[in-house]
């Protein structure tokens, strides 16, 4: 076992192997990992926070990896290195994940400045995994400067990426209803740019119409908390159109939240809400584990299944049972 001292030198060494095998300490549920996993945290809190942190998000199918693995290559060549965590769906019977996203990164994935993760989402809503955050956090520890996090891709309800990044880009498809589902609320009040992906050939035509449209339906939406309302832009990851005005949109986005303060406050509070969801997961780690309710819960699940309790009713009793430490109920 390493040491904490170990760790960190590591990390900032660059050691992608540590840095791996850091995200899955942290990303352990097993309870002996706990303390190291939160030491580590806290000693690489000091060495993170100087990076342009980057939400994409977009319907499956919309091209979100290929259009990394070229925003990557573009990060790259203007001198930063490269952390991309993408996030997969879990299955819902076995919990397990495909974790296919490195293999449509294939340039990306061989060049030295680049550490690509795939993490699966472990039942988590929002798009993101249950340690994405601490994921970053080891990342920026390691040097990485430009730390993308690619969502699971189910759409409306990705807004926990808004929560860990300075800058959200949302992708769409003309032609594919995606403009329509951009006029809805939602995932559209969090996207900082909007990018559509694959505008090559005839679906270039098509993907300007779309832009004009959704330029004119953004107007119906409220700024973001910046003041600003999304820039819409055409991409094409095949041939490398826009690729480079996109970079170039999200560097100057991110400069001038940091010169203004705006990207430290938006972080501050970014802060607070890591602290509520830290009480959340702590507390339903601690429910679960519990030796009482663990006892209980069997012949509880087995009456709400047979309508002998409501679900109501039973989730009051546990919590009752949680919170007096196996006093009687009444």
């Amino acid at each position: 076992m390493r040491s904490r001292s170990e760790w960190v030198d590591a990390l900032r060494s660059g050691d992608r192997s540590a840095l791996g095998r850091a995200i899955t300490l942290v990303e352990s549920r097993s309870s002996s990992d706990a303390a190291e996993a939160r030491a580590l945290i806290e000693d690489c809190l000091p060495l993170s926070g100087g990076s342009l942190r980057l939400g994409i998000t977009g319907i499956p199918g919309v091209g979100k990896s290929t259009l990394i693995d070229a925003l990557g290559l573009w990060f790259i060549e203007q001198g930063h290195r490269v952390a991309v965590l993408a996030i997969d769906p879990s299955s819902a019977r076995s919990g397990g994940s495909i974790l296919g996203d490195k293999t449509r990164m294939e340039r990306l994935a061989l060049r030295e400045e680049a550490f690509i993760r795939p993490t699966a989402a472990g039942g988590m809503l929002g798009g993101v995994a249950r340690r994405t955050r601490e994921a970053i956090i080891l990342c920026e520890a390691a040097g990485y400067d430009r730390i993308v996090v690619e969502t699971v891709g189910t759409g409306q309800n990705e807004l926990d990426a808004d929560q860990l990044t300075d800058l959200n880009l949302l992708l769409l498809i003309a032609g594919a209803g995606d403009e329509l589902q951009g006029i809805k609320r939602g995932i559209m009040e969090s996207a900082d740019i909007i990018a559509f992906t694959k505008c090559d050939g005839d679906a270039e035509v098509r993907a300007s119409s779309a832009r004009r449209d959704l330029l004119g339906a953004l107007q119906l939406l409220p700024p973001r908390a910046s003041g600003r309302r999304p820039e819409v832009l055409l991409t094409s990851a095949l041939n490398g159109a826009g690729i480079r005005a996109l970079g170039k949109h999200l560097e100057s986005l991110h400069s001038m939240d940091r010169g203004s303060g705006f990207l430290e406050a938006k972080r501050r509070e970014q802060a607070v809400h890591w602290l509520d969801q830290s009480i959340s997961a702590g507390l339903a780690d601690a429910f679960n584990a519990d030796a009482h309710v663990h006892a209980a819960m069997a012949s509880f699940r087995d009456a709400v299944r047979t309508g002998a309790m409501t679900p109501f009713t039973a989730a009051e009793r546990l919590l009752a049972l949680f919170r007096t430490g196996g006093a009687p109920l009444p």
